[in-house]
């Protein structure tokens, strides 16, 4: 696989836009908005559904945000979200991080979410944020890590979900446990003033665990998480099924708790 090629290990099935649209700024990218100014440009890399990039473009109202992903379709329901809110300062488009259509020193903020744990080469896609972002901006990246996660009660089949997911990942070009890794790529690309932090996603409620474990469940056999897995000879679709059981085991538990770490940069250019 070349070193700027990945496939996107989880794809667009219903169940993963079910998490992807319950992300926002607020419980997303906390350590960013805090730097965010009225006036800013802010392009928004991996974009997916754009609910995190709405909410940027509110934090800009006299700015502009510019949401770019891989994939085309979904920008549609990106579009649609900026509609439903009535802003007037987002616009779409379609972009590969690794090589973005955009000169030199556009953007105030260049953020990306979730990202560099599915890209292939996460050093150069960094280098080519700084190249856009103005001289005083902000590169801001956060990214999960997978070897990170932890939960309770114990249930072996969830073991057995981290090690394949993990597998999984790593086959398809991309670094699941990318979390840890963001400040070690951001100095191999050449940034010097790097904030790094960590926050964590904890689900424990019974309606975060229902919600957490249900698309999870439906994931792990439904998405192209589980074509690939299949295809791939990491597992069998029997064992998907097993380790589905388990995220729903996992999601009735009254003690369940699930905590989801995230690595994050500030990189001033």
């Amino acid at each position: 696989m070349p070193k700027d090629a990945a496939v996107y290990t989880h794809g667009h099935h219903e169940s993963v836009l079910r998490s992807h649209t319950w992300r926002t700024a607020a419980n997303s990218a906390a350590y960013l908005t805090g730097h965010l100014r009225p006036h800013m440009r802010i392009l928004d890399i991996g974009c997916g559904p754009g609910t995190i990039t709405a909410d940027l473009a509110e934090l800009v109202p006299q700015g502009q945000v510019t949401g770019v992903d891989a994939e085309g379709a979904i920008l549609e329901r990106a579009r649609a979200v900026a509609d439903e809110r009535g802003l007037a300062n987002v616009s779409f488009a379609v972009a590969d991080v690794h090589a973005l259509d955009h000169p030199d020193d556009s953007f105030c903020v260049v953020h990306a979410h979730q990202v560099l744990q599915h890209v292939g080469d996460p050093v150069g896609a960094l280098r080519e944020m700084r190249r856009v972002c103005a001289p005083g901006g902000i590169v801001a990246v956060r990214d999960s890590d997978y070897a990170a996660m932890t939960w309770y009660p114990s249930v072996p089949g969830l073991d057995g979900w981290l090690d394949l997911y993990r597998r999984v990942a790593r086959a398809n070009g991309g670094e699941p446990d990318a979390g840890r890794r963001l400040r070690s790529w951001a100095l191999e690309a050449g940034f010097t003033d790097i904030t790094s932090t960590a926050t964590a996603w904890c689900y424990a409620t019974e309606e975060e665990r229902a919600w957490w474990s249900g698309l999870w469940a439906d994931r792990t056999v439904a998405s192209s998480y589980a074509r690939l897995a299949v295809d791939g000879g990491h597992a069998t679709e029997e064992e998907l099924r097993s380790i589905a059981e388990a995220w729903r085991t996992w999601g009735e538990a009254p003690d369940g708790w699930f905590a989801v770490l995230h690595g994050e940069i500030l990189c001033r250019v």
